[in-house]
């Protein structure tokens, strides 16, 4: 199924689903067996989608959180509330899932506690390097006299996990730290940084989600400017390309991570800078968000 119309499910009295208010456009590339493979998938079916809905006067556009929606509420879908709760705050949040299944002799070598400390540790310095989701209510986001710089993430922040793990799909590991790109480019960074936490063992930082919690909200705010983003971020940068080119992996696109990070402008930068040029015109922001940039993507067979 590769494409996937993802909503709240609205429920009878026994709690099954009978409808849904939609919220977005989900792709799900199929199972491949290396990153440019995935890569040319998802191009393929992004163009697809482009064309189908282009002929209904509609275009595809790369969101984080909606522009104009805060919130949203709905009949109790879930028998327990805190699920209920999860599924509205969700309805205004969208961003890319990382999934990556690795070889079994990789598997029985990573310990599982010990993958999420990591993670809690460089997924907030990670999730940095991709804020795009500075407004809502129609204008920009402002936390404390600021803008801020992810408001997706700031939502996310308290209860939403940054990987989620699924044994009885061959391990399928589920990252869903960043915010959405609108380039390829951005999605074969982003595999390659989930990579480097699963395959680098010489990341040593650990933390815990009280302190991951605190990290995202900070990052959610002031983007690769909070604190201690840029120690971590280069860490992960000196330390894994070498095992990533061990495990077969061109570690080349992360050079496009490491000059944003060296230069400190997000993607929510842009956004804000382009909002201001055309006088705080979401439509134009919009637009800017529905030209995907697709990168040359060669694959070897």
């Amino acid at each position: 199924m590769p494409y996937v119309v993802e909503g709240y499910h609205v429920p009878d009295q026994d709690f099954a689903a009978i409808d849904i208010k939609p919220k977005g456009v989900e792709i799900r590339t199929p199972v491949c067996s290396d990153l440019p493979e995935c890569l040319h998938s998802f191009e393929t079916l992004l163009k697809r989608l482009q064309t189908a809905l282009a002929q209904e006067g509609l275009c595809v556009v790369a969101l984080s959180h909606h522009p104009r929606e805060t919130r949203f509420t709905g009949p109790q879908n879930k028998r327990r509330h805190d699920f209920w709760q999860w599924a509205m705050e969700v309805m205004t949040t969208y961003g890319p899932d990382i999934n990556i299944a690795v070889p079994e002799q990789v598997r029985k070598s990573i310990d599982l506690q010990d993958l999420e400390a990591k993670i809690d540790y460089y997924g907030p310095a990670l999730s940095a390097l991709s804020v795009a989701s500075p407004f809502t209510e129609n204008g920009l986001w402002k936390m404390r006299g600021e803008y801020g710089q992810s408001y997706r993430m700031f939502k996310r922040s308290i209860i939403a996990p940054p990987i989620e793990i699924h044994p009885d799909e061959n391990w399928r590991l589920e990252f869903k730290v960043f915010d959405m790109p609108n380039s390829t480019l951005d999605f074969h960074c982003q595999f390659l940084c989930f990579l480097a936490l699963l395959l680098n063992p010489d990341l040593n930082g650990r933390s815990g989600k009280h302190g991951r919690i605190y990290d995202l909200g900070q990052v959610a705010r002031f983007g690769l400017k909070a604190e201690l983003v840029h120690e971590r971020l280069t860490e992960i940068f000196e330390l894994s390309p070498k095992y990533l080119t061990q495990w077969g992996f061109d570690a080349s696109p992360l050079k496009h991570f490491k000059k944003r990070l060296l230069s400190a402008r997000t993607p929510a930068d842009e956004l804000i800078d382009l909002y201001y040029q055309h006088e705080g015109s979401m439509a134009k922001v919009l637009a800017h968000r529905s030209d995907f940039q697709f990168s040359n993507i060669t694959l070897v067979k």
